[in-house]
């Protein structure tokens, strides 16, 4: 028959992403019913299908309106605020700050924003911002009183106006210009204070910003320069009077991935802003935001490398060539495996770094992991990712490179958190300043992962010390240190949060160095049929 179909995988269909991983599922961490609820809304076929909507359907801007007025705003399709409306109403912008909030307050939002994420991560920039700006509003108590009733509600208003017309708004950032990228030192936009200035002061700012996250946001936090220097600054679209606040938007950025989010490069024209925190140190201010972002970058990737696996999995399970399943072929069962434990090791290390956000506050221990951890894990799972999606869509073959799969999407959203958030120079050289200005911090770091993990990683440990006390130029092999410690770090973090199969597989390939330079070449000695099969099993459960 020319139009029968034969040996093609069922759709995967509903599944309850909470119940499919390997991780998560056996953490035991506090809400688990609630996240078990959250992982049904998740894989759900309402919200996959919103994701593809979404990004489908890609925003467009509105300069004008029809009469010729200036409007700088930006049309969505529906699924894009179905997506949001839920994103918002599971608390993931706002669950750390509210009243009553649990100890573990950060790591629930984290796997929360986890699940959601596994389908569609454009939606989740906007969400991110707002969730990770409070900090830093709050080191000006007064702008902080004025908008963070809104910014925590768990209300999805997408309605264009004022904060007094709405019931729940969100955040957007803006640093990078034309001229600088990362060096944001080099911003030319200017501020010229309404009075008396400084913290807390009114502004007009002029200038621009080449990248602008999410412009069709409620306010922004943007940096510009005022007569002390580089400082941060709170920029609403509206004025306290009502006005629509100069923000002209110039273009939608054309990108990569992330399409069903809107990114623009904007110009401002004596716009009104406030300053935020001291004037001159608008970097140290806005860190704190950048920061929590950097952790949802860790989030974001390790949920792409998720649903890649998930998809991988399901595939060979129901796929035969040569006269059996896939799933029970020896090499198959290592590329799985080996992508299976990529994915676990990246998940383990978010939580673990999640738990830090929850602890810094009260504990000096703490604080040095997170102060670390943060731009390390950046740097290592967001690396991993665009490797990891890769090779799942290959386990496809053709059926993988087709839109009518999501691996496409997860490919293109893959490279993203690499980039944004500091890209790798930035990141490495961020732990290198740790490294030499917070030296106790550094030790925390290592003294945690020779006394959690595995007992053979005090070996490793020791000889990266060495390697940084005895490397003349430090910088110079930043990114090698940082690699390391990644490494490192993750086989700590599978200590705490994975099976001691896994753990112990992640040592033997990625700490002690039996492996190939691609998936698929774990050594004989680890038992990737149990695991292949193990994972196939875990979301053949989460669909019953």
């Amino acid at each position: 028959m020319t139009d029968g179909v034969l040996n093609q995988p069922p759709e995967l269909g509903e599944v309850n992403l909470w119940l499919a991983d390997p991780v998560v599922a056996s953490s035991g961490v506090a809400g688990s019913t609630e996240l078990l609820r959250i992982g049904a809304i998740a894989g759900s076929h309402d919200f996959w299908e919103w994701g593809f909507q979404a990004n489908r359907n890609e925003p467009i801007l509105h300069s004008f309106d029809r009469a010729g007025h200036r409007a700088d705003v930006v049309q969505f399709h529906p699924a894009w605020h179905q997506l949001l409306s839920t994103s918002v109403g599971l608390g993931i912008t706002s669950i750390p700050y509210q009243v009553g909030a649990s100890p573990d307050a950060h790591l629930d939002r984290a796997l929360r924003a986890y699940l959601v994420g596994q389908v569609e991560q454009g939606h989740m920039c906007p969400v991110s911002m707002t969730y990770a700006v409070v900090p830093t509003l709050r080191k000006q108590p007064e702008v902080a009183f004025e908008w963070e009733s809104l910014l925590s509600s768990r209300t999805y208003d997408q309605t264009f106006g004022p904060p007094s017309v709405k019931r729940g708004v969100l955040m957007g950032m803006g640093m990078t210009e034309r001229q600088g990228g990362s060096d944001v030192r080099t911003n030319t936009t200017s501020a010229v204070a309404i009075g008396s200035g400084g913290p807390g002061g009114e502004f007009r700012l002029t200038g621009h910003k080449w990248f602008c996250s999410a412009p069709m946001n409620d306010a922004f936090l943007v940096l510009a320069q005022a007569a002390g220097g580089l400082s941060c600054f709170f920029l609403p679209r509206w004025t306290p009077d009502g006005a629509q606040n100069p923000f002209r938007i110039h273009r939608l950025k054309d990108k990569l991935g992330n399409r069903s989010n809107a990114s623009g490069e904007v110009e401002f024209e004596d716009t009104w802003a406030r300053m935020i925190g001291e004037e001159g140190r608008g970097v140290a201010t806005i860190i704190e935001m950048v920061n929590a972002t950097r952790l949802d970058c860790v989030i974001g990737s390790a949920a792409t490398m998720r649903q890649a696996v998930t998809q991988a999995v399901w595939h060979v399970g129901h796929r035969k060539a040569f006269g059996r399943n896939l799933v029970d072929q020896p090499l198959m069962q290592n590329v799985i495996a080996d992508l299976d434990l990529e994915a676990q090791a990246a998940t383990s290390l978010m939580m673990r770094l999640a738990t830090a956000f929850d602890r810094a506050a009260f504990d000096d221990h703490e604080a040095c992991i997170k102060r670390i951890l943060t731009p390390v894990a950046k740097y290592w799972v967001t690396k991993r990712c665009s490797e990891v999606v890769r090779e799942a869509m290959e386990c496809l073959g053709g059926g993988g490179y087709v839109e009518d799969s999501i691996l496409p999407r997860l490919y293109r959203e893959s490279p993203v958190n690499a980039i944004w958030e500091g890209s790798g120079n930035v990141i490495a050289l961020d732990v290198m300043r740790v490294i030499a200005k917070e030296p106790q911090a550094f030790e925390a770091f290592l003294t945690e992962i020779e006394t959690t993990g595995s007992s053979s990683l005090k070996g490793p440990v020791d000889a990266l010390r060495r390697t940084v006390a005895d490397t003349p130029e430090p910088e110079s092999v930043g990114r090698r240190i940082v690699e390391r410690l990644g490494i490192l770090a993750a086989a700590s973090a599978l200590g705490q949060f994975g099976s001691d199969e896994v753990a112990d597989a992640y040592l033997t390939s990625r700490v002690n160095g039996d492996h190939g330079a691609m998936y698929g070449t774990l050594p004989g000695s680890i038992a990737v049929g149990a695991m292949t099969s193990g994972a196939f099993r875990l979301i053949e459960a989460a669909k019953a």
